[in-house]
């Protein structure tokens, strides 16, 4: 296992595709050198976040930031459009060959390589044999990051430019890149894009990681937690939170003890919010590896999720 990494401010962010569906929760370093942790609340203003972390972590600390949509880009579609770099491209995106990138398509004839989302709306008769037919593939698998495919008793993830549906990630990464990172280049450092996680965490820095609550679950818990839209589910897996909490002499401030104690009343966004919180938690505490493969692609263009086995 790693050494342990102490940044003093962790951020999470369960990044839906509309405002009132992003949740975040933060965990602070004190004085004493132990951690406390936050109930979740709405996120807020994402222009001003990265600076809000950088502020609060001062010129000495440090703060790591996960969010749950993807950062990173497929190798095939790279290859397509002749993309070397995501952290390269990610400035670019909006603008010039690439103004139309966030413009979510209305009909499959749209697709291109610098407008790659689709369906705009909850249009009945989308199917995703067009998105595949606009990329010139037949099937899913060429338009995942390695990542996301799942396997060896992983999930799979969605596709990065299918928007719709309850599991879509489209519109999240939209928002995300658009409004949180591309604005917040330079003063963001991006994992795993700009060096392995423990040469980044280091003191000034606001560090970005993708994260993907669902992979956390089975971490703090051996039995499968079922429907997280089932409050007494999302209260089973809280207890496991809490008891892996007080084992680290992680403190839990009344207001969080409240919300994991009566099941995460505000839902299954806040729930998450605080499951991939805990889940950075652990990594840094040394008792999971990042998991990025050390392979170029993943480095530089298709990027991880934080904590997935490779």
């Amino acid at each position: 296992m790693q050494q342990p990494i102490k940044p003093n401010v962790f951020y999470h962010a369960d990044w839906g595709s509309t405002a009132k569906k992003r949740w975040c929760a933060r965990v602070a370093l004190g004085a004493d050198g132990r951690y406390t942790a936050f109930a979740p609340e709405l996120v807020g203003n994402p222009g001003s976040l990265i600076g809000q972390l950088r502020n609060e972590a001062g010129e000495t600390g440090c703060a790591f930031a996960g969010f749950d949509f993807p950062i990173g880009i497929l190798a095939f579609y790279a290859q397509r459009a002749g993309i070397a770099s995501f952290r390269a491209l990610l400035p670019k995106l909006g603008c010039g060959e690439w103004k139309d990138f966030y413009s979510v398509c209305d009909e499959p004839g749209q697709i291109s390589i610098h407008r790659p989302f689709y369906p705009n709306g909850r249009y009945k008769g989308r199917r995703k044999q067009e998105l595949f037919r606009g990329h010139g593939v037949s099937s899913v698998e060429p338009l995942l990051r390695r990542c996301e495919r799942g396997g060896n008793g992983q999930r799979q993830a969605c596709c990065l430019f299918w928007t719709l549906g309850g599991n879509q990630v489209g519109k999240a990464a939209i928002a995300g890149w658009r409004d949180v990172l591309a604005p917040a280049l330079p003063n963001v450092s991006l994992w795993p894009f700009d060096s392995p996680l423990p040469s980044l965490l280091v003191p000034g820095s606001v560090v970005g990681a993708e994260t993907w609550p669902a992979e956390c679950y089975g971490w703090f818990s051996k039995g499968p937690l079922g429907s997280k839209r089932d409050r007494g589910n999302r209260g089973k897996l809280g207890a496991s939170l809490l008891r892996w909490a007080g084992a680290q002499s992680v403190a839990i401030k009344d207001g969080l003890k409240k919300e994991i104690q009566g099941g995460f009343p505000h839902g299954d966004d806040a729930f998450d919010a605080v499951v991939g919180l805990f889940g950075m938690l652990k990594v840094c505490l040394g008792q999971r590896e990042p998991g990025e493969p050390d392979d170029r692609a993943i480095r530089e263009i298709e990027g991880w999720i934080l904590g997935r086995e490779s």
